[in-house]
């Protein structure tokens, strides 16, 4: 076995070290996420209290102190997709526009006659003249009140376009100014929003852009979905107060009748205000980015008539003098008055940048929510939900580890402890990754951590199965471990690079659990390559070298496959190949006439769970709920051999209500009021609403993540192998997928898009379990040209099957501690990925192979006595198929 470089060791154990110093604060999670807590008060600027000094010390500054985001679902919270509505302030804006196009057309009454304003979209201001021979002189006037479009796309462009229709003068936002408006809307919108959550003091708040017009906040720590809105919905303290001079900081005293507030962007000062303002932003019409005289980016602000007036007069009183625009008790500006400003519009300028301005139109306009929100998406989960998804996360994962470990040391012995010593680096190195990058866990994260540590042993598996081949064919132990990684690396990494592709799909077109669940997974596989081919290559060299085994083996105590098997799986050829056919036809049936039980992800609606310690009285809560009128409900108790003898948990699913897009709270308060007439002791642990515009569009994404992870996977094994092999791979992943949604509808399991996600990974599953075979079948038709190609599939999967059955076994394993122990909550993905494993082993032994036999392969020049040169399929296909039973 060659010793590997010094400087590679080095590194090698580099890696694992800076892995394991980033991933410990999470074996301290409580003490330094306290600590963190204090650290950011500190850069508030915030007076620290005894237990918050206390938490400051309690972790070394020189220490990472980067944690794993605990999700909604093990955390408890607040989840709200909302919709903002960028048309009313379209709307907003025409219906400002108006007076200035009346009064200029008014200038103009005798040319156009009489005007008369119609009605119009909202981003259009339509206006009728009685003249029609002055509309082109009208248009010509009114396209003088155009200014160019303040944005780095709008550049050149104007923000009104001008028309004539007959009769009719139409005025309408161009498409540039639209899209600007449109930026500014949810620029705006977040920064709202953002202010507004900060107030509460919650941890790690998720609050960001989706999409063209939506935003996702998720607040850990809230009460409820209801609680977020009422909010997002606080109208922002904005006021124009004088300013009496600057102090040296914020324990300065002030004089009566003033305060001191510290500067928004300059780090250290603070201003001495009165404390009655001048106006204040009730009285703010609009702030908007703009250039002063000099080209330079600035503001311009508009007041309301009454604001105009009292500002009016203050700066005609006041020039020279500075006054302070205050947001939320800090100054985000303080202008010099340069002379008066009368009708109540002015410009804020200075040494801007064209961003800078923009942000600080934003802060202006920051005192209420610019347009109004559709909230499309609701989720409450409450912290003891939380609490019991930790703790049954927690359980799944030690029961699956330590039954993967102790699996591998039975089938492989030392080489199984050397595995399992991998195994536990790996999962080092991606709770550091997770922590490094700040990721969210969810709980269908913590199930692709799970499924990961499962999946990890495979590239083990393929190793130390090749190194027992080079052993059996009588090579020196050194030279059949070293074979033994080289001749395993084309298949890990074949197989786990179409892994990566289904995990960077489902991260771009899910959402949610899905998401959680690919980036977690997608780590994994990275963490899982590293380790496989190089700290388990240097384990080996160390175990090898420095503990220098008497035998090496490759082998424990229990053999799973024998060796050097000669199974026939083409013998039964109409058995295996037709009964597949058979059963995906009649899963398609199924599917079809029974249909899928969609959940609220895809069916829009509200789904409500309950948690009581008495026994659910399904009948009580239907005739408590039947006097709300709320349409189809639907009650199920939930059974779970994870709950608690007092546990006693019922889903309540109601249909979405009509003309709204999510539940509102007055609706669950009713029934939570209606429940507790039934059963006092009741609680409401989650609520899921979902909207049916929501719910139509993921449907839609969820076809497209399925199709897009189809096509990514044939095109990357069309590239590496022929597009025999990949058609062949599509059809085995296309049985996978159909006959597990027969089974969902069949026995109508609810289908939702946590399922999506494990259809996903059960196409990266059967595709890593397939290519480790086409990739031995490529190597062996190099290596036996003469052999019949069905004679070489044979050989292919029998020199395989090994690693086949054990990694099978080993995710099983993982998959099955993660279906008792984790809780119901994941209980259908889980279903569904077991499902998908054994649907993959037999898609891979029984389908794949089949398929690429039926088109044939162009083997090029083949030596005396094989299949001849470049036949084509069909006559391939009668050669082949004619000799089957041979």
């Amino acid at each position: 076995m060659h010793k590997t470089a010094l400087w590679k060791r080095l590194i090698i154990w580099g890696l694992c070290l800076v892995g394991l110093l980033f991933a410990m604060p999470n074996a301290f999670y409580t003490r330094v996420e306290t600590h963190n807590d204090a650290h950011l008060a500190v850069e508030k600027g915030e007076s620290l209290t005894p237990e918050q000094v206390a938490a400051l010390e309690d972790w070394p500054q020189w220490l990472p102190s980067g944690l794993v985001n605990l999700g909604l679902d093990l955390r408890g919270g607040a989840h709200l997709l909302a919709e903002v509505q960028v048309t009313d302030v379209y709307q907003a804006r025409m219906d400002s526009f108006w007076p200035q196009v009346r009064d200029r057309l008014r200038d103009m009454r005798d040319q156009v006659g009489g005007v008369r304003r119609q009605p119009s979209a909202p981003h259009e201001l339509r206006i009728e003249v009685q003249n029609q021979e002055g509309l082109q002189a009208a248009v010509a006037s009114i396209r003088q009140l155009s200014t160019p479009v303040v944005s780095l796309t709008g550049v050149g462009q104007n923000d009104i376009e001008v028309r004539a229709e007959g009769r009719v003068l139409v005025i309408s936002l161009s498409e540039a100014e639209r899209a600007a408006m449109d930026e500014r809307t949810i620029a705006q919108s977040l920064e709202i929003i953002r202010r507004r959550v900060d107030e509460v003091g919650t941890r790690e708040p998720t609050i960001q852009r989706q999409g063209a017009d939506r935003i996702l906040i998720q607040v850990p720590g809230i009460g409820s979905a209801a609680e977020l809105k009422s909010l997002i919905g606080t109208t922002a303290k904005l006021t124009f107060n004088p300013v009496q001079g600057s102090a040296r900081g914020p324990d300065e005293v002030a004089p009566p009748g003033s305060k001191v507030l510290p500067s928004m962007n300059e780090q250290g000062v603070y201003y001495i205000i009165e404390t009655a303002p001048v106006v204040t932003g009730e009285e703010l019409v609009d702030a908007q980015p703009s250039y002063d005289q000099n080209g330079r980016p600035a503001v311009n602000f508009r007041f309301n008539p009454s604001g105009a007036r009292t500002f009016g007069d203050y700066t005609a009183a006041n020039i020279g003098r500075p006054f302070a625009i205050v947001l939320d008790e800090q100054v985000i500006s303080a202008p010099v008055i340069q002379s008066h400003i009368p009708g109540g519009s002015g410009i804020i300028s200075g040494n801007f940048t064209l961003e800078e301005s923009t942000e600080l139109a934003v802060l202006l306009r920051a005192g209420a929510l610019p347009a109004g929100m559709t909230f499309l998406e609701e989720r409450t989960i409450g912290p003891e939900l939380g609490q019991d998804s930790i703790d049954a996360g927690k359980r799944a994962a030690i029961v699956g580890t330590i039954a993967v470990a102790i699996f591998m040391v039975v089938i492989y012995g030392s080489m199984g402890v050397i595995a399992n010593i991998a195994l536990i680096i790996n999962g080092v190195l991606l709770i550091s990754m997770l922590s490094l990058l700040g990721a969210t866990l969810t709980l269908p994260g913590i199930a692709g951590i799970v499924l990961t540590l499962g999946m990890a042993v495979d590239s083990n598996v393929l190793i130390f199965e090749r190194i027992r081949e080079e052993l059996r064919a009588g090579k020196a132990a050194g030279r059949s471990i070293e074979l033994g990684f080289d001749k395993a690396l084309s298949a890990i990494m074949d197989a786990n690079i179409t892994a990566i592709i289904t995990a960077v799909i489902m991260f771009a077109i899910g959402s949610g659990p899905v998401r959680g669940f690919a980036v977690t997974f997608g780590l994994g596989i990275i963490t899982t390559m590293f380790t496989a081919v190089y700290v388990t290559k240097l384990l080996m060299y160390i175990w090898y070298t420095h503990i220098k085994p008497k035998r090496v083996t490759a082998g424990g105590l229990i053999r799973l496959v024998p060796d050097d098997t000669k199974i026939n799986f083409f013998r039964w050829q109409g058995v295996t190949f037709g009964g597949t056919i058979g059963v995906m036809v009649a899963a398609i049936i199924i599917t079809i006439t029974m249909g899928l039980n969609f959940g609220i992800d895809f069916k829009g609606g509200t789904t409500i769970r309950t948690e009581s310690t008495q026994e659910v009285n399904i009948s009580a809560y239907r005739d408590a709920l039947h006097q709300l009128n709320l349409g189809d409900v639907n009650i199920s108790q939930v059974f779970d051999p994870a709950f608690r003898a007092d546990q006693h948990v019922a889903m309540i699913r109601i249909q979405a209500q009509d003309g709204a897009e999510a539940v509102t709270p007055e609706v669950i308060t009713a029934v939570e009021a209606a429940i507790k007439t039934a059963d006092p002791q009741v609680m409401i642990a989650s609520v899921e609403s979902v909207g049916p515009k929501v719910s139509s569009e993921l449907i839609w994404l969820a076809i497209g993540a399925v199709a897009a992870g189809s096509v990514g996977i044939l095109i990357y094994i069309w590239m590496r192998f022929e597009w025999q092999f990949a058609i062949g791979l599509v059809a085995a992943c296309l049985h996978d997928v159909v006959i597990t949604l027969g089974i969902f509808s069949l026995f109508q399991i609810r289908f939702d898009l946590t399922i999506v996600a494990a259809l996903l990974t059960i196409l990266g599953y059967s595709v890593n379990d397939t290519v480790v075979i086409f990739d031995r079948l490529r190597e062996n038709m190099a290596k036996h040209k003469s052999m019949a190609l069905r004679d070489l599939m044979n050989l292919s999967t029998n020199e395989t099957l090994g690693r086949t059955v054990m990694t099978s076994a080993s995710t099983l394993l993982a998959l099955f501690a993660l279906l008792w122990f984790g809780g119901d909550v994941i209980r259908g993905f889980v279903f569904a990925m077991i499902l998908g494993v054994v649907l993959g082993t037999w898609s891979t032994l029984y389908v794949a192979k089949n398929i690429v036999l039926y088109l044939g392969v162009d083997r090029g020049d083949d030596s005396e006595g094989g299949e001849g040169k470049a036949k084509k399929p069909k006559k391939r296909l009668d050669h082949e198929f004619a000799n089957i039973d041979a």
